[in-house]
Order: structure tokens, then C-alpha cells, then sequence
């Protein structure tokens, strides 16, 4: 007779459970949102309080970066005495401020932690906001002293970058996405308030007149609740840390500034164009530019910041589905038509078709914003089948990279407006030149990323 031992349990292997610390200051070791108890439990409830905080951080942010789009148009009433150049220097140089501040921006928050960097970055909103409200009263002011006030706005574009870096070491990889399109989303909409909001605030209950002091002031009060809001709720992650040889070496990667170059066409066109459009609305049509309800003005120039806000999720959503190239392919198209039909516009001086045609084109760049972000962990996880972890380092630090350098776009485009303003007297040539750099920025998504090829794999994009 025999005796059979039976086999022993297999005994599960299981990882230990993940147990936070808490530490002085609102320190958190041990954060891994990988975890799936650990999430369920905790983590996700802890990643969206510090969201919440940091969309409300950005959006202030936004608003003072865009403040000086709206109110170049107002300076005039108030007594200021500005050139074309002068007016179009004063809506670009924030851009161009804001988006060299994304560089160290990006690093802020393994640095100093992302509940640290919020509450500064924050609170140095303040500064553009008050010196705004003081130089506004003061029409005698010299152009230098105006420039350098608008060009300290400039910090509002600078938190994209931190605020973007500190939420992607909350999120899981699975959440990482809805999480920063959320957030990306939120900055966005501060743009479309700014313009909407601005000129009502400057002039209800003025009698006639504005009170662009007020275009400063009102926003003191909500930057001060974001301040406490993120020094009271937010939290710093031990595990946050930055990758400076990543970034260098993706420096050298040539993905990398073909990638920029089609986000300055993107979302530098956005916010470019969001920056104009109230002056080129105004120098066009100043009879129908705002109308009045009651005794505040309402501006129309915020609908194209709104349009392409709300567009961005749908580029990046179709992207997934369709291809990032595809669609970057199909929002250059669209760009090129939109620009293209402005030139047959502009002559008819036609309200409600100078507004539409760039309400296509806002669109278009809202869409090519999201699809060409989505393009970039693409473009670097098909180069990582040839480079493997290194170039998946240089992926992860290329998103903030390409962010920064797109921002220039901002700067770019009303100084291409402002030129062919002084060169002409109108703003045809620009239009036209914008129509050759979408036609070209078109072709090299087509050939570069539309078609499989060897480089990356084998893979469209």
C-alpha cells in the first residue's frame, strides 16, 4: 500500500502593504499610487485634495499671465498713449517670461516639494497682480516701467510647468492622463476668464469710464485663498525627484525639437492667438468688439481662448483613437484653412465672419494641442525599443521640456503680427506666413511620424 504526502499550500507571495509616514511640514515618505489597496484606501483620496488645489493654483496662474491681453486694449481709455509695437510688446514679453520660467520651474517641486513650490509660486502672483493695479493709475507711466510689470506676469506661465510636474508623482501611470488633462484643462479655461471677466470688473459702475486699477486687484483675494488653500491641504512627496542628466540628454535627442517645434505651431498658436485676439478684435471691429450690459462692458474676445480650452481633451481623446500624428496632421490642416479664410475675411469686414473663422482656428489649435502632447510618451516609447530604460527617461523629461518650448509660441506670433502691421499696415502678411510655417510643420508630421519607420520602430505615431 502507498502512502501519498500530499503537496503543501503554495504559499502567496503578497507585498507588504504600503504604510505612509508623515512627516513636519506636510512631508509624506513611502508614496506609491501603484499600490492598487494602497490607492483604494488612501491614495486616491489624498492625489485628488492636492489636484483640486493645484488646477485652482494654475488657473490663477493663467489669468495673470493673459491679465495684460485685455488690458493693452483698455490702456487707451485710460489715458495711455501707446504704438502699435508698444501694445503688441506688452501682450507678448509675458510669454515669452512665462515660458523661459518653465525651465526651472520644472525642477521646483523635487526640490522643494510640491505643497512648498504651489504656496510660492502662488504667492509671486501677487506681485505682477498689485503692480498692475498701481501703474494702471498712472497714465504718465513710462513705456520701460509698463513693460517690465507685464513682463512679471510672466510668472502666472511659469506654474504650468511645476504645478504639471508635481501631479504626475501623485497619479498611477493608469490615472496619469485624466489627471494632467485635468489640470492642463484647468490652466487653460484662466485665459477665456481673464478676457471675459476683466472688462466687466473694470467697468461696472464706472459711469463711462474704466477703472483698470481694478484688472489687478480683483484677482489678490483668490490668489491669497490659493496660497492658504495650498499650505493648509497640499502635501510633498519624499518620492518626487527630479532627473536633470534625463533632461540633458534629451536635450540631444533631434525627437525632441521636431516635437517642439510642432507644439510651438500648436499650442503656441493658442496661446499666441489668445493673447491678440482682443486687439485685433478691437483695431478691427471697435464698435462691435464688447457691448454693453447695464453699465459693465462685455468683451467677445474670450470665446477663442474658451473654444480651444475646451477643444485640447478631444485632440488628445481622438489621438488615442485615430493617432497622435493623424490628428496633429488633420489640426495643421485646419490651422492652414483657418488662417487661409482670414485673409479672404479681412477685406469684407465682416463681423460674424472674422469671428467664426478664428473661432475654427482656436478650435484647431485646442485639438493639435492635445494630439501633439499625446504624440510625445509615443514618439519615446517607440524609440525606447532601440534605448530601453535611458530612453525612457528622456521621454518622461522631454513632456516638460517640449511644454516650456512650445510656451514661445506665445511671443512669436504677435510679434509676427505687430511686424507685419508696421511693414504693411494690416495683418495679411502675418496670416499668410502662418498659413506656410502650418503647411510645412503639416508635411514633417506626415513624412516624419504618419508612416512607419525604422526609427521608431516600425510604428506610427
Amino acid at each position: 500500500m502507498t502512502t501519498t504526502t500530499p503537496l503543501p499550500e503554495p504559499i502567496e507571495q503578497t507585498s507588504p502593504p504600503v504604510r505612509l509616514v508623515r512627516r513636519r511640514g506636510r512631508w509624506i515618505d513611502g508614496w506609491d499610487p501603484e499600490d492598487v489597496a494602497f490607492w483604494a484606501e488612501q491614495g486616491r483620496r489624498i492625489a485628488r485634495r492636492n489636484l483640486g488645489w493645484s488646477i485652482f493654483a494654475e488657473f490663477l496662474g493663467f489669468i495673470v499671465w493673459q491679465l495684460w491681453s485685455i488690458v493693452v486694449v483698455m490702456l487707451p481709455a485710460a489715458g495711455f498713449d501707446l504704438d502699435t509695437s508698444q501694445a503688441f510688446w506688452l501682450i507678448s514679453v509675458p510669454s515669452l517670461v512665462g515660458a523661459t520660467l518653465r525651465f526651472p520651474y520644472t525642477f521646483m517641486v523635487a526640490r522643494f516639494g510640491g505643497r512648498n513650490w504651489t504656496i510660492v509660486s502662488a504667492a509671486l502672483l501677487l506681485i505682477p497682480a498689485v503692480l498692475l493695479g498701481i501703474v494702471a493709475q498712472h497714465p504718465e507711466t513710462p513705456f520701460g516701467v509698463l513693460l517690465v510689470v507685464a513682463g512679471l506676469a510672466g510668472f502666472g506661465g511659469g506654474n504650468f510647468a511645476s504645478s504639471m510636474a508635481n501631479i504626475t508623482y501623485f497619479f498611477p501611470q493608469r490615472e496619469k492622463g485624466w489627471a494632467l488633462g485635468l489640470n492642463a484643462a484647468g490652466g487653460n479655461i484662466g485665459t477665456a476668464v481673464a478676457q471675459f471677466a476683466v472688462p466687466i470688473v473694470v467697468t461696472i459702475g464706472a459711469a463711462g469710464t474704466v477703472n483698470i486699477a481694478l484688472a489687478g486687484w480683483v484677482w489678490i483675494p483668490l490668489i491669497l485663498v490659493a496660497v492658504w488653500g495650498a499650505w493648509r491641504f497640499m502635501d510633498n512627496l519624499s518620492s518626487a525627484k527630479s532627473d536633470p542628466g534625463a533632461a540633458a540628454a534629451a536635450l540631444r535627442e533631434p525627437h525632441l525639437w521636431l516635437l517642439a517645434l510642432l507644439y510651438i505651431g500648436t499650442f503656441g498658436s493658442f496661446i499666441g492667438f489668445a493673447g491678440v485676439f482682443p486687439k485685433l478684435m478691437a483695431d478691427q471691429f471697435p464698435e462691435l468688439s464688447t457691448f454693453q450690459v447695464g453699465t459693465a462692458s462685455v468683451s467677445l474676445a474670450f470665446l477663442g481662448a474658451l473654444v480651444g480650452s475646451l477643444a485640447r481633451p478631444y485632440g488628445g481623446r481622438l489621438a488615442d483613437r485615430w493617432g497622435g500624428a493623424r490628428m496633429t496632421v488633420a489640426a495643421f490642416a485646419a490651422m492652414a484653412l483657418g488662417a487661409l479664410a482670414l485673409i479672404a475675411v479681412l477685406p469684407l469686414h465682416s463681423f460674424p465672419l472674422f469671428l467664426g473663422c478664428f473661432l475654427v482656428l482656436f478650435a484647431a489649435t485646442g485639438m493639435g494641442n492635445g494630439s501633439t502632447y499625446r504624440m510625445i510618451p509615443h514618439v519615446f516609447a517607440a524609440r525606447a525599443a532601440d534605448g530601453g530604460l535611458a530612453m525612457r527617461r528622456k521621454g518622461a523629461a522631454a513632456l516638460g521640456l517640449i511644454a516650456a518650448i512650445g510656451a514661445y509660441g506665445g511671443f512669436l506670433v504677435p510679434q509676427a503680427l505687430s511686424a507685419s502691421q508696421t511693414a504693411t499696415g494690416g495683418y495679411t502678411a502675418a496670416f499668410a506666413g502662418f498659413v506656410a510655417a502650418y503647411a510645412v510643420l503639416l508635411v514633417l508630421t506626415a513624412v516624419v511620424y504618419a508612416v512607419p519607420r525604422r526609427g521608431l520602430a516600425g510604428q506610427r505615431i
